[in-house]
């Protein structure tokens, strides 16, 4: 098993097997559930990956689908990794329900594409920059909560510096840079910090220029993770104030694919990237 294997990934792509199988064998989901013993509201959200499956329903389900041999080993190991435990669920109450599912997810990519207009990508963030931003809210949490949020992304930057983490290509709007986020000095060391990550062979950075003008992706952040194994396809994420998309259809995927290539062309290159960043941190100072 990878070091940095998800029970998020693995659940999502026990949910595609299972509902693959059902919609092969014909079976309606409330037949499936008569089958199982449960309720076609559950059989739902075993297939949206809303829930990890028991390991006895998906027996029962494997069952129902006539599924044997090796396969059914398989996927019953598959249900068995999906139900374990993330490092996330220590920090439970510092990290809303619905950005569980992504930090599950992002515990398993080999590549990140992001687009950053507003905000310094959390996982390039220092922990002076996180903990102005997080006093800026609408809602700033308590003491002890404020400190365990901060806890939280910085855990999740550890990916990043793994053997095994995921390649990182991010595009970062200018005005990201310039926003005083806390301050001049926690500026200075925010900008500071991404020159030295900038030069990892692992992250190319790129900053879009208040040059280039208009441009494709003006309607806001996007991420395009990849996965290591073919049986995980690429999903994009969009983030909004309460929650969050997910983006698998070939089609949308491919999209913002092309949506990246347009931003990154447009981009100054990384060494003119990083020479902009040092003339910001400079001014800083």
């Amino acid at each position: 098993m990878p070091k940095r294997s998800s029970p998020t990934v693995r659940r999502r792509r026990l949910a595609a097997e299972l509902r693959s199988l059902r919609k092969a064998s014909g079976k309606t989901r409330e037949q499936v559930a008569e089958f199982v013993g449960c309720s076609p509201v559950t059989v739902t959200r075993i297939e949206s990956a809303q829930s990890a499956p028991r390991l006895a329903d998906t027996a029962r389900m494997l069952e129902c689908y006539g599924v044997t041999g090796e396969r059914r080993e398989v996927l019953m190991t598959l249900c068995g990794e999906a139900r374990r435990r993330g490092w996330w669920h220590q920090y439970s109450g510092a990290i809303p329900a619905w950005f569980e599912v992504y930090v599950g997810i992002e515990g398993e990519v080999s590549e990140i594409r992001s687009y950053q207009p507003e905000a310094i990508d959390g996982r390039l963030q220092t922990e002076g920059y996180i903990r102005a931003l997080m006093l800026a809210d609408v809602d700033v949490p308590s003491g002890e909560e404020l400190e365990r949020r901060i806890a939280v992304r910085m855990k999740r930057q550890e990916i990043l510096t793994e053997d095994d983490g995921p390649k990182m290509w991010l595009v970062l709007n200018e005005g990201a840079l310039r926003r005083q986020v806390g301050g001049r000095a926690t500026m200075h060391g925010q900008l500071s910090h991404l020159i030295e990550v900038s030069q990892s062979n692992k992250i190319v950075l790129q900053v879009l220029s208040y040059a280039s003008g208009a441009h494709p992706a003006m309607d806001g952040a996007f991420e395009i993770l990849r996965f290591p194994e073919a049986a995980d396809p690429d999903v994009v994420y969009l983030q909004y104030r309460r929650g969050s998309i997910y983006l698998e259809d070939p089609a949308d995927v491919a999209a913002y694919a092309e949506l990246f290539d347009h931003l990154r062309a447009r981009a100054l290159g990384p060494d003119e990237s990083r020479a902009l960043i040092a003339r910001l941190a400079e001014e800083t100072s």
